[in-house]
């Protein structure tokens, strides 16, 4: 399959990891977070972690959208349905997150609420079409790349006047959150990681472009280079980001060339900047409140804004004290570090949220790397 098939070759993948292998310097270590959720999974998939030398080691970042959304905001969704009678609509990943009390939205609804799973924005604005009569609200989720779908949403139920429907926000902004990582001394209170480079996000990248990330290339002095999705992008840009360091670079590269810009999409960016604004602060699993790094809904927009329309506030909730999602967000822990891993937590029971999407880091190592530990320990 042309395009494909091409980033997956073996035997280029074998000169990559040998190429790494000669220019990663043994004098030094190499420590890369890749944010997005999506290398995550890839390289657990693949086995990318395999081809590395010792001195090469990968860190999971908070770039799984589902993982990072805090239990506060999964309970005002559980609280619409359950106390006042809405229809919530979700994405599917969404409804298995645990939330306060036992609950999830899927035991919500076993509950009786009326909770339905979407497979777009449009499908939201479908189901209020065909329910006048209904209070509808979309839960909407996600980092730039799933936003103008929710813009797109807004417009189009105001045009058509559909005023059964609103939005209750969770979108959240890439470049904020690593900014936190990097500078917050609250997260070095929570625990974290020395980094050198990161892995930047490809789908959000194709939206927002790769200029945004200079600022804190050049301010933090940390590379980043900007992947696609298959193992040999995500190996290439290993290697870019260690010919970096050892050349004493600080730069924004983009390996993902084919779909990423500087500029990234201006349509799609004037869109969300239309509907949307910055939130003053924001809760991130694992990262406490950050600022502006999420966006709310317009005022002129308010009507359609769930917040607005039924005086939402959202209350911090502490996640579960035996699961190690926070500090797994962040890239102090491992998945296999959590005592909970693989046997209380599984993707059909997940205790924390990293367990839930396929692009958190504990699913997707329950998927492809917990036999790889259980070698290493019978050994």
């Amino acid at each position: 399959m042309k395009y494909v098939d091409e980033f997956r070759d073996g035997k280029l993948a074998q000169n990559i990891a040998r190429t790494i292998a000669r220019e990663a310097s043994t004098g030094r270590s190499y420590r890369f977070m890749e944010f997005c959720g999506g290398h995550t999974h890839a390289i657990s998939r693949y086995g990318v972690a395999d081809f590395l030398p010792a001195n090469v080691r990968m860190i999971h970042g908070p770039g799984c959208p589902v993982c990072v959304l805090p239990v506060g905001r999964i309970d005002l969704a559980i609280g619409l349905a359950l106390e006042r009678g809405v229809t919530l609509c979700s994405y599917g990943d969404p409804l298995r997150v645990p939330a306060s009390g036992g609950l999830s939205l899927l035991k919500a609804r076993a509950r009786g609420g009326d909770i339905r799973m979407v497979y777009s924005a449009s499908d939201a604005l479908s189901i209020a079409r065909a329910n006048p009569e209904r209070e509808m609200v979309f839960l909407a989720i996600g980092f730039e790349t799933t936003t103008p779908p929710t813009a797109l949403l807004i417009k189009q139920a105001r045009a058509e006047g559909r005023n059964n429907l609103s939005v209750l926000c969770n979108h959240v902004l890439t470049p904020s959150a690593i900014m936190h990582i990097l500078q917050s001394p609250e997260v070095r209170e929570y625990g974290t990681v020395p980094l050198d480079g990161f892995i930047g996000p490809a789908h959000v990248s194709a939206v927002i472009g790769s200029r945004p990330y200079e600022h804190f290339a050049r301010e933090y002095r940390k590379p980043v280079v900007i992947s696609g999705f298959e193992p040999l992008d995500v190996m290439q840009s290993i290697l870019m980001l260690i010919r970096q360091i050892n050349d004493g670079r600080a730069e924004v590269e983009n390996e993902f060339s084919r779909a990423v810009t500087r500029e990234g999409n201006r349509k799609a960016q004037a869109l969300v900047a239309e509907v949307f604004e910055l939130r003053r602060t924001f809760e991130w699993r694992g990262l406490g409140e950050v600022p502006y790094s999420a966006l709310k809904i317009r005022a002129e927009y308010a009507a359609f804004d769930a917040e607005h329309r039924f005086g939402l506030r959202n209350t911090p909730v502490p996640d579960n004290p035996a699961c190690e999602c926070g500090a797994i967000l962040r890239g102090a822990r491992k998945p296999a570090d959590c005592k909970l891993f693989g046997a209380a937590c599984t993707p059909e029971n997940p205790m924390g949220s990293c367990m839930v999407s396929s692009e958190g880091a504990c699913a997707a190592h329950y998927a492809y790397g917990r036999f790889k530990d259980a070698e290493i320990v019978a050994a």
